[in-house]
């Protein structure tokens, strides 16, 4: 299988489970937060928030790093495996101990101390999950990682709809991650020792200091990444309220859905162009500029679209005790635009060893979503954590931006705007076909809208020769 046909179909499969995930997993937090109502959830994204800056220190890296070396060289699966399941147990132990620590000494109520160790506890096990997925990912056999993801998915919603038809209350959901994760990591580990390499814990000391030492540049970038993520949620939660978190989160989590379209895209190209950095420059830099391309013909027309639907979505999916979250969208849709181009930058970076740049934007990026937070929150609330949002991503794809054209993949060239030109162009005509037809049924509008801007961006030139040699190549199956 060509190149190509290799990477459409690890897209395909990542991207058909996530949407297939993600569509389990809007209805999971459309009836959660519908039936916890603002505060209820507002305490559950508190929890998975907290849990989730503090799992981070359960990987420190080692997840990225076994893709890429593991891709290189898949002899040594069994080593990688073996060695870091040893030293994740001893993070996950030092995590557990330090997280305890910090929540006690917050002095939040009992109810919400309870749902965060059980939060954490399904952290632990995703940790785990996380471990074999890289071998999956090293393999190129996404079609495993999209099970488990899909079987997450499935489970979380099926034991949310229980809860409710049963009137339980915030510590069952809770418990539902927690139990959901250990199904998901018990199907890894089965999957892994039939299709790859049977666990077998192992210690080499040789082997542990160098592995981490170079896995920890991913690991800073993924703490840095998880607080300015996840830290407005906490800095809500102590300054303004569980309420105030929930209507945050309700915007914030449907902009995370749309997450798994650079993720699908860039989970399948990491372990191609980590082998192309050694083998094929002009393999890289083609699978970095139309990566880059691609996603950014994806992103503009959503950021325009989520804003004149914001009103219509929010009050469709959780009701009008969600009104407040409309802005939140509005505001928040377009990190996420920023976040679709920024993580290809990452994405090259990480592939030639440059993971380093990537640690020190997100170091960067993380004390500046603080600060900024400072800043807004007391005076703004959850709209001033919307925009801070939005001002970190802007600095993040700046600077990655900066740093790749320096190192001589430079998209921001005429190629590039003459691209962007044409989406903005067929974006607007688009978002005028929305506005002046606001209230037709939501999901035809949706459809018509996106039929009109693929259209409008075809006819005005948009699509070049590559674009169509690469969907024959798809199609048809030709090698390039």
């Amino acid at each position: 299988m060509s190149t190509v046909r290799t990477t459409a179909k690890n897209t395909g499969v990542l991207l058909l489970a996530d949407i297939i995930s993600k569509i389990f997993g809007f209805f999971f937090i459309m009836y959660t937060a519908r039936y916890l109502g603002a505060e209820g959830f507002g305490i559950l994204s508190f929890a998975l928030a907290f849990a989730g800056i503090f799992g981070i220190f359960t990987d420190l890296g080692l997840q990225q790093l076994t893709i890429r070396e593991v891709a290189r060289d898949r002899a040594l699966a069994k080593k990688y495996l073996g060695n870091i399941g040893a030293i994740k147990i001893i993070l996950v132990i030092i995590t557990f101990g330090l997280i305890a620590l910090v929540i006690n000494i917050l002095s939040y109520p009992e109810q919400t101390i309870k749902v965060v160790y059980l939060i954490f506890l399904s952290v632990i096990f995703t940790a785990f999950t996380q471990m074999f997925n890289s071998i999956f990912q090293a393999f190129e056999k996404m079609e495993y990682v999209s099970i488990g993801r899909t079987l997450n998915s499935i489970l979380l919603l099926s034991g949310a709809l229980f809860a409710i038809s049963q009137g339980l209350n915030i510590i069952a959901f809770a418990s539902l991650y927690f139990l959901v994760t250990a199904v998901v990591l018990g199907y890894s580990f089965v999957i892994s020792a039939w299709k790859f390499v049977i666990p077998k814990m192992e210690i080499d000391w040789s082997f542990w200091k160098p592995t981490i030492k170079e896995a920890l540049p991913f690991g800073l970038s993924g703490i840095f990444i998880m607080i300015y993520y996840w830290i407005d949620s906490v800095m809500l939660s102590l300054l303004q309220g569980d309420t105030v978190v929930g209507w945050y989160n309700a915007s914030y989590r449907l902009v995370l859905v749309l997450a798994i379209i650079p993720s699908a895209i860039l989970t399948s190209l990491f372990p191609l162009m980590s082998r192309f950095y050694e083998s094929s420059e002009k393999s890289l830099r083609f699978s970095y500029e139309k990566s880059f391309k691609y996603l950014l013909i994806i992103a503009v027309p959503i950021g325009v679209g989520m804003t004149l639907l914001a009103d219509r979505i929010i009050l469709l999916v959780y009701g009008s005790e969600y009104t407040p979250s409309i802005i939140a969208l509005q505001i928040l849709i377009w990190s996420e635009v920023l976040i679709f181009l920024s993580i290809v930058f990452g994405n090259l970076l990480n592939s030639i060893n440059k993971q380093i740049i990537v640690t020190r934007q997100t170091a960067i990026a993380a004390i500046l979503n603080v600060i900024m937070n400072l800043l807004l929150i007391p005076r703004y609330s959850y709209v001033g954590a919307s925009i801070a949002t939005v001002a970190t991503e802007c600095f993040a794809f700046m600077f990655l931006l900066t740093h790749t054209s320096k190192m001589g993949y430079n998209v921001a060239n005429r190629t590039s705007l003459n691209t962007l030109l044409k989406i903005m162009t067929a974006s607007l005509l688009m978002g005028s076909f929305i506005w002046y037809f606001k209230n037709l049924n939501l999901l035809i509008l949706i459809a018509l809208s996106t039929l009109i801007y693929l259209v409008i961006f075809y006819v005005i030139g948009g699509v070049d020769k590559d674009d169509i040699l690469l969907a024959k190549q798809i199609i048809l199956g030709k090698n390039k």
